[in-house]
């Protein structure tokens, strides 16, 4: 197995790179994607995404079909963290799935943090079952961003879980699954984008 097509982004004169793996229903090159890759690059974050195999062949077929599970996740992440390995400081996350696969095994992969943007506590409607088990021993430095009204894992609803000590969620006023607010709440995607890569590089720079 070999990963697909790649995208970096930033500078290239940084001893750090932050890979990035997409959500379940949208490519690496989302608009979403793109727009956070911008503001991170702008924040002098360099960013190197990834496609998994489900994705790659809904590119080439023009059809649908459901993410692979999770193992097969687990092995293109390592792939992708082999790609980046003449970096000093590598830092992982993703969209929803593609952050919840590598929180999964990230404590093996002598990474330097984690970051999740929209992290799917649970499926809409749903109990969390057993995506949070792992989250309440990681031990990778791990930063959450996550839209306050995430219909995956609210504000409210969060609160309530017992996460890792090494774990901070910062959440986006009015934000959705994907950050975006309403209207009426003053607030804007374009912000909540912005917002989180200028979180992400303080964190990322922190960690020096």
């Amino acid at each position: 197995m070999k990963l697909g097509k790649t995208i970096r982004k930033g500078p290239k004169s940084t001893d750090h790179i932050l890979i990035l793996a997409h959500g379940a229903g949208a490519p690496m090159d989302s608009d979403w994607m793109n727009d956070l890759c911008e503001a991170l690059a702008r924040a002098n974050v360099q960013t190197l995404r990834f496609e998994f195999p489900y994705m790659q062949a809904r590119r080439d077929t023009g059809k649908k079909s459901p993410p692979n599970r999770m193992p097969l996740l687990h092995q293109c992440w390592k792939l992708a963290l082999e790609k980046a390995a003449p970096h000093k400081r590598i830092f992982v996350g993703g969209k929803s799935m593609g952050g919840r696969a590598i929180s999964l095994i990230a404590d093996d992969q002598n990474v330097e943090g984690l970051i999740c943007f929209g992290f799917p506590f649970h499926a809409p409607g749903k109990l969390p079952k057993d995506r949070i088990q792992h989250l309440e021993d990681l031990k990778t430095p791990t930063l959450i961003l996550q839209g306050d009204r995430d219909p995956m894992g609210s504000k409210d609803e969060v609160s309530s879980y017992k996460l890792s000590p090494s774990i901070k969620v910062s959440y986006l006023d009015d934000g959705d699954h994907s950050f975006k607010p309403r209207v009426k709440s003053g607030h804007t995607l374009e912000g909540h984008i912005q917002s989180a890569a200028t979180q992400t590089a303080e964190f990322i720079f922190s960690k020096t």
